[in-house]
């Protein structure tokens, strides 16, 4: 299945942010593996679909646990940067499909994954797809690395930056997500939360790498590109020491029975 330009711009909009993307996103802490393990039964048999699977990074948590996962990613490039890193895994299989229309067999999915992704759907429509994908008792995990804004004198003058040169961070920061509105996902609203703390040790090439990932700050070319990355520079050199600073960020954990 080949997806047109008549793609959402939801989808489109990370198409020239990949190689930073593969290079400078963080992980997730292995801890969420041990939570959902003690939480939801969490096992090498599980049948995982992340859907908005970008370049990887959570399928291959997943993987490493022993879980066969399929990537749901409508944009290509990220899509194909994740089978270059995964492709040699078996039980991965990369999937050009949508949160609302994933194109995988009903009854087929134990636990649903959405990574940074949740905040771009369309919640209704993905109500109706995970009931059809779903099994009996499936669960779905909603994760966000939230990177901290005001916890070191670096993250705030990094957030005051993209408050200047970002094209709408505001309108699309995940943060505007109201946690309770998430329960309606979930069956019964039963939703359990968790936080794990997180980081990255980053040179200024990271630094870099990491603000250039974000499909809401002018990309190469576009006005307001090259003063950011000088304002970028002159925050990383009075923060920096021996070369590097922290981004931390909480890593937060929403998870529950899908509600059919």
């Amino acid at each position: 299945m080949t997806r047109s330009a008549s793609e959402p711009e939801s989808t489109r909009r990370f198409s020239n942010r990949v190689e930073n993307y593969v290079r400078f996103r963080p992980g997730y802490p292995a801890a969420l593996l041990d939570i959902l393990e003690n939480e939801i039964g969490l096992t090498a048999g599980f049948a995982v679909a992340d859907i908005g699977s970008g370049t990887g990074i959570s399928a291959e948590l997943f993987l490493g646990r022993g879980c066969t996962v399929f990537g749901v990613e409508p944009n290509r490039g990220m899509r194909q940067a994740a089978e270059e890193r995964l492709g040699s895994h078996e039980r991965f299989h990369s999937i050009d499909g949508t949160a609302e229309d994933t194109t995988l067999p009903a009854r087929s999915i134990d636990l649903v994954v959405a990574a940074q992704a949740f905040h771009w759907f369309d919640r209704d429509a993905l109500r109706i797809e995970l009931a059809r994908i779903a099994r009996e008792d499936a669960t779905m995990l909603l994760l966000w690395n939230s990177r901290r804004t005001d916890s070191s004198p670096f993250l705030e003058e990094y957030e005051a930056m993209l408050h200047e040169y970002g094209t709408d961070y505001e309108a699309v920061n995940h943060r505007n997500l109201d946690p309770e509105s998430l329960r309606t996902m979930f069956a019964g609203g039963a939703m359990q939360r968790r936080s794990l703390y997180n980081e990255q040790r980053m040179d200024l090439e990271g630094v870099r790498g990491r603000l250039l990932s974000s499909s809401y700050v002018p990309a190469e070319g576009e006005v307001g590109h090259e003063p950011m990355l000088a304002a970028l520079t002159r925050i990383f050199d009075r923060h920096q020491v021996n070369g590097r600073v922290t981004f931390e960020y909480d890593t937060e954990m929403y998870f529950g029975r899908i509600r059919r």
